[in-house]
């Protein structure tokens, strides 16, 4: 009984051995079935009997991309490249999973001969100037992108890549009319709150608030947008709207610095000098650098009647941002408060000169 045990152990072992034609066929309806777990496994019994089968590296860097294993797909697609090195699909998903690991230069490496040789293969330069401008090359992303543009007018991936790059290289009116084309496209949340920050970047208040209320219409979770809402209706004169917004904001992220230093000034104006202070330290604390937040802090000095402290402080940010118009104004006024006439006197000629400089058409706009 013993041996005809044995026996049948054995013959069953045999029969579980599977053909590398076998493996191959079981793994590819695995992949196919979105079964990729499956797939990785049989793939890998496949490449221990034939390391030699090219296809079998490639589709097992596929699964395991899916998998969001990554490091592993790699591997699997260069072991696939060194027998193929032409092989331009597979190069571009050796690009694809140093992409999906955020690891952008390398992904910039692969994608780079291939744009090369095919620069009107849209996908390759989104791919490669979404790279560049991870990287803050915004300026090599815009000449790879937007000469594609005007032969892809509805291609949403390629509107969204250059809008971003356009509003990060500071071209934030064309950056926008591409962002809000995504937004509509798409209904997404994400590119109208891009927007509307871009909007208000660009003083279109109003438009802001259009791209603001579309976004909150889908997905009022956002992180950033309570913010960006309050933004907008402190310059619209809505300030009681704004503290509810900006609350909501730090309610969510208690450490979202544009929230604490706009919600700050909000309350500065509506005499709450004490929570004014209170969130303006807190946006210090954050950024200890912004001068901003130190100019909003001299504000609320001023109104506490502490004016030396606030000299003190806007003569920091003097120091930071020389060119600031409305500072050297505030400045000016403080001067004379605490009877130091030639400082004031001072101040206003600066004030004089910055003002017939940004009367110039070629003046960057002031603050």
């Amino acid at each position: 009984m013993r041996c005809a045990a044995l026996l049948l152990l054995a013959c069953t072992a045999i029969a579980q051995v599977s053909t590398p034609e076998q493996l191959f066929r079981e793994a590819v309806d695995a992949q196919r079935r979105g079964d990729d777990a499956t797939a990785v496994h049989k793939y890998q019994d496949l490449i221990k009997l034939r390391p030699d089968i090219v296809e079998a590296h490639a589709n097992l860097g596929a699964a395991l991309a899916h998998l969001g294993r990554f490091d592993e797909a790699i591997v699997q697609y260069r072991a696939a490249l060194a027998k193929v090195p032409n092989n331009t699909g597979l190069r571009l998903n050796l690009a694809l999973a140093y992409y999906k690991k955020d690891d952008f230069p390398s992904a910039a490496r692969e994608l780079k001969p291939l744009h090369d040789t095919t620069p009107a293969d849209v996908r390759v330069a989104t791919l490669l100037g979404e790279c560049y401008a991870r990287q803050g090359n915004n300026a090599e992303a815009i000449a790879i992108l937007a000469p594609l543009e005007a032969a892809h007018p509805d291609d949403l991936d390629l509107a969204w890549a250059l809008g971003q790059a356009l509003i990060q290289q500071g071209r934030l009116a064309e950056g926008l009319a591409g962002v809000e084309k995504v937004a509509a496209g798409r209904d997404s949340a994400e590119a109208w709150l891009l927007a509307g920050d871009t909007a208000f970047r660009l003083n279109f208040y109003e438009r802001a608030q259009k791209d603001a209320d579309a976004a909150m219409h889908i997905n009022p979770r956002l992180p950033g947008l309570y913010t960006l809402q309050g933004k907008v209706l402190q310059v619209l004169g809505d300030d009681q709207a704004a503290i509810v917004a900006l609350k909501k904001a730090l309610d969510a992220d208690p450490n979202d610095f544009e929230a604490h230093l706009t919600l700050g000034a909000v309350l500065n104006v509506e005499r709450d000098t004490g929570g004014a202070k209170q969130h303006v330290e807190r946006a210090l604390q954050l950024r200890p650098s912004s001068p901003l937040a130190r100019f909003e802090m001299a504000r609320i000095e001023r109104t506490l009647g502490q004016l030396d402290a606030a000299v003190r402080d806007m003569e920091k940010v003097e120091h930071d941002d020389p060119a600031w118009l409305q500072l050297h104004v505030e400045l000016a006024a403080l001067y004379y408060r605490v009877q130091r006439p030639e400082d004031g006197a001072r101040e206003r000629a600066i004030v004089d000169r910055l003002t017939a400089e940004q009367q110039q058409p070629t003046a960057a706009p002031s603050r």
